[in-house]
């Protein structure tokens, strides 16, 4: 074999470059931080053909002494980390001091900035990782770097640049991302000479949905809750979509820690336990969410690119989400206010309603339209006796109407109608009634705990050695969830014990789940949701079945059971069981007053 050696530093920076320069957006994500560390209340991104051609940040941040802009080109040279507890406890975004000589390895790279209160801006270039002197420059307070030409001298990783369309979406989607987290800096997004984004920086906390609406769009903030839950050091805050304004993908999904947007698979687990119960199946919420805590509790020295964290209590950080989240959730109730704004049903006649019609006028019918609602009745012979109607005046100010207001009929035995308020509700009585049976279902469970059977003939189960450790370990936790386990052997597990409700269920591979996500999280929430799937199906089948008759007494015994009922304003499989049509909806709809 050939001597070791050491490699030259332009290959070195190269090498670094592979891992944290991916894409354009790469380069956008490294050199926006560098401007936000650096303390910048405004930042403008200019780029042309999506990046590869030109990528020019420019902040008002404090800007680099004239004797340190050399220092700020070569590798792991940085002004932000001075020793290994400063490393325990990073504050900024950026920290390893290798992004600008990577980025200046691959490209025609320029740096030019004037510190605050010097006299002079400077300027240095560097070519494919060849700096030049130096030398007097013109430019305000503040930092500005072009980036000209990305990976010109590394053809084969320009060549797997996608289109310019693409590589731009990535760079305006990071954009967004971090101006979530940043209110307080206005951001200006321009590409090829013209200006796709301006967010206006926003300074207090109360205005942070201004910036999320500008972001998302103000539907988004129509279709979500806000959360704001602290306890052990921890504060989570933001905004989590509605289960019934879920999405087919996962793109309107930001999480922060301290400020980063991160991409963890413990933050994910907890958001997606916390939704199982109320989502439609291979649908994604949609959630905006920054998690603050010490920083000496998350260490994010563990992705050449900064993507990922590792959290120092990772189970207690994944049990703070998932109750936060699971609380949020479980407090819409059917009747909330968050809730009328998003209903799709109502969109759907909204987007009807604002279609441009031709102004018309309507004249009177020149008929009596009185009649008594017993002639009615005498006319349709078999239909229903009609029912008088709560004596409750429904209005705007009437104080005493509930949130779903009081029945008016029953169509064609699927759909209740009623009166609140704002205009017509209308529910589904099948998925209203199957969520209320569904939650009373699981409050018994709770009530009783998980009660355990022995089996008759104990099961024998192979697995790894790991896993096997897990069960002993783990015994305790078994015990609390049912099961009793008895490693019977170096890759053997005996089970002996199971929960009753789960008889007939497929135990073994139950158990090989529940096995994997300790080991991973810690905790699991297997069992629960295996007993949820076959409370859930109880609760279809016991729930009112379409096409029965209900009487008004049963229908307001409905909506007022609707709106004591945590999540109901979604059915078991994440459907809505309810939507609200206001009465300017309503008269959109008929054209009146055009």
């Amino acid at each position: 074999m050939a001597r070791i050696r050491s490699l030259p530093p332009e290959l070195v920076n190269q090498i670094a470059a592979g891992e944290v320069i991916e894409r354009p957006a790469s380069v956008v994500k490294e050199l926006v931080e560098n401007s936000l560390d650096a303390g910048a209340r405004r930042v403008e991104i200019d780029v042309e053909q999506g990046g590869a051609r030109l990528i020019r940040v420019r902040d008002d941040g404090g800007g680099i002494e004239a004797d340190d802009l050399a220092l700020a080109i070569a590798s792991h040279a940085t002004s932000k980390i001075a020793s290994f507890d400063d490393l325990e406890r990073v504050g900024t975004l950026g920290f390893r001091g290798e992004a600008l000589p990577s980025i200046a390895s691959v490209s025609r790279f320029s740096l030019t900035s004037r510190a605050r209160g010097a006299d002079a801006a400077w300027r240095i270039e560097v070519d494919g990782g060849r700096a030049r002197a130096a030398v007097p420059a013109q430019h305000p307070p503040g930092t500005a770097i072009e980036v000209r030409d990305l990976f010109y001298n590394l053809p084969a990783r320009r060549k797997f640049l996608r289109a310019e369309r693409t590589e731009f979406g990535h760079i305006e989607e990071l954009v967004k991302s971090i101006a979530l987290a940043r209110t307080a800096t206005e951001f200006r997004l321009g590409h090829n000479g013209k200006v796709v984004r301006i967010l206006k920086a926003v300074e207090s906390e109360a205005d942070r949905a201004r910036r999320v609406a500008d972001v998302l769009g103000e539907e988004f903030l129509g279709q979500s809750l806000a959360v704001e839950h602290a306890g052990a050091g921890l504060r989570l805050y933001g905004w989590v979509g509605l289960p019934t304004a879920s999405r087919a993908q996962a793109d309107q999904q930001y999480f922060h820690v301290n400020g980063r947007l991160v991409r963890d698979r413990l933050v994910a687990h907890a958001v997606r336990q916390a939704y199982a119960d109320v989502l439609f199946h291979g649908r994604h919420p949609a959630f905006v969410l920054f998690l603050e805590l010490d920083p000496a509790l998350v260490d994010v020295n563990v992705h050449p690119a900064k993507h990922e964290v590792r959290f120092r209590e990772g189970r207690l950080v994944h049990d703070f989400l998932y109750r936060s989240l699971d609380d949020a959730l479980s407090g819409a109730r059917a009747g909330g206010t968050a809730q009328e704004a998003f209903a799709p049903a109502a969109r759907a006649v909204a987007n009807f309603a604002s279609t441009t019609w031709p102004a018309q006028r309507q004249a009177g019918l020149g008929l009596g339209v009185r009649e008594p609602l017993a002639d009615y009745a005498a006319l349709l012979g078999s239909a229903p006796q009609a029912q008088p109607l709560p004596p409750a005046r429904i209005d705007g100010e009437a104080p005493d109407v509930p949130p779903l207001g009081f029945a008016l009929a029953q169509l064609h035995g699927i759909y209740v109608l009623a009166e609140n308020a704002h205009g017509l509700v209308l529910v589904d009585m099948h998925a209203a009634h199957e969520r209320i049976t569904y939650e009373k279902l699981k409050q018994a469970q709770d009530g009783d705990g998980i009660r355990s059977q022995l089996l008759l003939v104990p099961m024998s189960l192979a697995l790894s050695e790991r896993e096997a450790a897990v069960v002993e370990e783990q015994a305790q936790r078994f015990a609390e969830l049912g099961f009793e386990l008895v490693r019977s052997g170096p890759q053997s597990v005996s089970v002996r014990r199971i929960p009753v409700v789960l008889d007939g269920a497929d135990v073994g591979q139950l158990v090989r789940d529940v096995i994997a996500d300790l080991a991973v999280h810690g905790q699991t929430r297997r069992v629960e949701e295996s007993t949820n799937e076959l409370l859930a199906t109880m609760a279809c089948h016991g729930s009112v079945r379409a096409n029965r008759r209900l009487s008004l007494p049963e229908m307001n015994a409905l909506l007022r059971e609707m709106e004591a009922t945590e999540r109901s304003g979604q059915c078991n499989h994440g459907r809505p069981t309810w939507v609200q049509l206001a009465i300017p909806e309503l008269d959109r709809l008929f054209l009146r007053g055009r």
